[in-house]
This record gives structure tokens, C-alpha cells and sequence, in this order.
């Protein structure tokens, strides 16, 4: 009897032992396949906000139809903006609030990278004393993720000047300071500036808080530009990159078109050697799957 007693504890045991392997097995299959999924999706992301994917509209000098064709998609679109030698080249866009583009790309489409874009209380045809352009901070220098370089002193000394196509123009851009602050720094974000003490008060106030800085020559008389976006380095902390609409144009020759693929909204494709183009999620999917079944067998 207790032979008997004993070998029937020692199969419950067993059977719990296998139970309890085969139950990690499957959450760490899982936790195997979301984190694969995570960082397709980041992948996505990421590849959303290639400024490769805008080439194809970029406005040429005295040609604007490729932007004209941008606009035509999506009419909110109202400029476009390139920071020289930096990979800040984009479309601009403008809603009716401040929301719509946090998510949502110059296309018109979902996407967690979003767009650059004007602030909804600012003309768009740009025509305000002081002009507040967003973008998300993103790694790999993506959007307006090249930002934090420009608290080098040396790297906005080389990298100082930009170009903002609108109204079917060219306009030059100068940019002159880095500032660190807070997303509720009325002072700096002062849309709707437009005398002369309220300019050389915001030009005071920016000199006060820059991290780098470089002298030029500046007036109350001269458009400016806020190129703002997040930084972890304070509570709910923003760099803005500061510049001035210039006569003088600073255009920089663009890089040879690019075949766009669409890659903003559909899926990873693989093409090698002697495979067809697969989606990577149905390799993912089907490295869960092996997974799974070697740990059942």
C-alpha cells in the first residue's frame, strides 16, 4: 500500500514538474515573440520617419510642382523645412489644433512618428513676428531628434543655417541659438509678438537660457523661427533651436532622388538569396511557432 502510495506521489510530482516546464516554456515564447513584434514595430516607426520617404516632393529651386503634388494629397501641408548638412528635410504641416500631426504624417497618415508642424495659432502663410514649428525627438537623428546636437557650440557654428520653401518661395534661415526650457515657458513660446520691446524681450529671455549661442546680427524687425521639441534633461524639458528668416538664401543641393517604397504603414519585406519577399512578422510569427511546438514535444 505505501509502495503504491508512493509511486502515485511521485507521477503527481512529475506531471506538476512538466506542467510547470511547460507553462514557462510558453511564456517565454511569448515574452520571445513580443518583444520580436516590439521591435518590428519600432522598426516601422522609425522607417515612417525617413525624410527619404518625402524625396520624391521635395520643391527644386523654381520648380514646385513635386510640392504642389504634396499638397494635392494632403492640403494642410504648407512648407517645407531643411536644416543644411543635417537630416532635418521635411514637409510641414498645419491643422487646427496642435494634436492631429503628433501622430499623424504629412500624407495624412497614422503614424506614430507624426510630422512636423506648425503651431495652429500661427498664420500659414507665416507671416507672424515669431513662428513655432514642432517635431518629435527620435533616435537615429530622426525628426527633430538632431536637435540635441546643437548644444555643441561648434556643431551650431557649422550647422547655422536652413532653408523654409513657402508661398512657392525659397527663404533663407538663420539659426543663432540652442535653448533648454520647459514646454510652459510663455516667455519663448510668445506667439502673437509683434512690437518691438515684445521682440527684444524674447531675444533677451532666449540669450538668458541658451546653452550655445552665436552672435549675429539681429533686429526687432526680423521673422523668427522656434524649432521645438522634447528632451528627458528637465521636467518636461524642450530644445529649441532659435533662427531668423534671412534674405539671403542658403540652399543646399539636394541628394540624388531615391525610388520611395512606401513603408509607413505596410510591412517589412525580406529579399534574399533564393527567398521570395516575405513579411518578417510571418517569420516572427513562425519562430514562436517552432518554439512552441519544440517545448510541447
Amino acid at each position: 500500500m505505501e509502495i503504491a502510495l508512493i509511486k502515485t506521489c511521485r507521477f503527481i510530482l512529475k506531471a506538476l514538474d512538466r506542467i510547470t516546464d511547460l507553462v514557462l516554456y510558453v511564456i517565454l515564447s511569448f515574452a520571445l515573440l513580443f518583444g520580436a513584434y516590439s521591435i518590428w514595430e519600432s522598426g516601422l516607426v522609425y522607417r515612417a520617419a525617413e525624410a527619404d520617404n518625402y524625396t520624391v516632393y521635395r520643391p527644386a529651386e523654381n520648380d514646385s510642382i513635386s510640392f504642389d503634388e504634396l499638397r494635392a494629397i494632403n492640403p494642410e501641408v504648407v512648407a517645407w523645412l531643411t536644416v543644411n548638412d543635417t537630416p532635418i528635410d521635411y514637409p510641414v504641416a498645419r491643422a487646427d489644433n496642435n494634436d492631429k500631426y503628433v501622430n499623424t504624417n504629412a500624407l495624412g497618415e497614422y503614424t506614430l512618428s507624426g510630422a512636423i508642424f506648425l503651431d495652429y495659432r500661427n498664420s500659414a502663410d507665416f507671416t507672424d513676428q515669431l513662428n513655432i514649428l514642432y517635431g518629435h525627438y527620435m533616435e537615429k537623428k530622426l525628426m527633430f531628434g538632431s536637435l540635441g546636437d546643437y548644444t555643441d557650440q561648434r556643431f551650431l557654428e557649422e550647422h547655422a543655417y536652413g532653408n523654409l520653401f513657402y508661398d512657392g518661395q525659397n527663404h533663407g534661415l538663420e539659426f543663432f541659438a540652442l535653448v533648454l526650457t520647459d514646454a510652459y515657458d510663455q516667455d519663448l513660446y510668445a506667439i502673437g509678438i509683434s512690437t518691438e520691446e515684445e521682440i527684444l524681450q524674447f531675444l533677451d529671455d532666449a540669450r538668458e537660457l541658451a546653452v550655445t549661442w552665436r552672435d549675429t546680427d539681429l533686429s526687432a524687425g526680423d521673422r523668427y523661427y522656434l524649432l521645438s521639441t522634447c528632451t528627458t534633461e528637465i521636467t518636461n524639458g524642450r530644445y529649441l533651436l532659435i533662427g531668423r528668416e534671412t534674405e539671403e538664401l542658403h540652399l543646399q543641393e539636394p541628394e540624388e532622388p531615391v525610388e520611395i517604397v512606401r513603408r509607413g504603414s505596410g510591412t517589412d519585406r525580406l529579399t534574399t538569396d533564393g527567398l521570395n519577399a516575405v513579411p518578417v512578422i510571418v517569420w516572427i510569427f513562425a519562430l514562436a511557432a517552432l518554439v512552441i511546438l519544440l517545448t510541447i514535444l
